[in-house]
């Protein structure tokens, strides 16, 4: 790959991220952006593939069974969208793309489980601790808004009422 073109790669890698591999549970905790508001969205399930791990295109196949049906979602490791990766559990596999677990129901879908250092979770992205305190400063100062905005009203109402007691008092 030509210097200049990896330059530029590399700038929209995340300086760190989880070593994810197949065969791992994790927890995916995504941005989702609906109309003007913005919350997070976790997703849970099996990693079934990683597919260009050392590259700024990395990305994880997460798979979940819910309601009887299978669930497959890619996510691009480095994407700003992609907050948070944790791994929950590990599992034991010798391969790198689990395609047979797509057939597997109930017990037989269970892998063994390894033991890992839990440790690998404790990723610190400087990026994305900034916009969670940003979104979690929008979001109180939208709550304060709010409170403030229901105490002009709850005063207005308690004034007017305040009027109409005055003037069937008179009568």
């Amino acid at each position: 790959m030509h210097p200049v073109v990896k330059e530029i790669a590399d700038s929209y890698k995340k300086p760190e991220v989880v070593a994810v591999k197949s065969g791992d549970t994790v927890r995916v905790h995504q941005k989702i952006k609906e109309g003007n508001k913005e919350r997070i969205q976790v997703f849970e399930g099996l990693v079934i593939r990683v597919k260009n791990r050392g590259s700024h295109t990395a990305s994880i196949l997460v798979r979940r069974d819910t309601g009887g049906y299978g669930v497959e979602k890619s996510y691009l490791l480095h994407s700003p969208l992609v907050t948070k990766v944790e791994i929950m559990k590990r599992g034991k596999v010798r391969r790198n793309y689990l395609t047979y677990m797509r057939a597997l129901k109930g017990k037989k879908a269970r892998l063994t489980a390894k033991d890992f250092d839990k440790s690998i979770n404790d990723v610190f992205d400087p990026e994305a601790a900034k916009a969670e305190a940003a979104a979690k400063e929008a979001a109180e100062k939208a709550a304060a808004e709010k409170a403030e905005k229901e105490a002009a009203e709850q005063a207005e109402l308690e004034k007017k009422q305040a009027e109409v007691e005055a003037a069937h008092s008179e009568n």
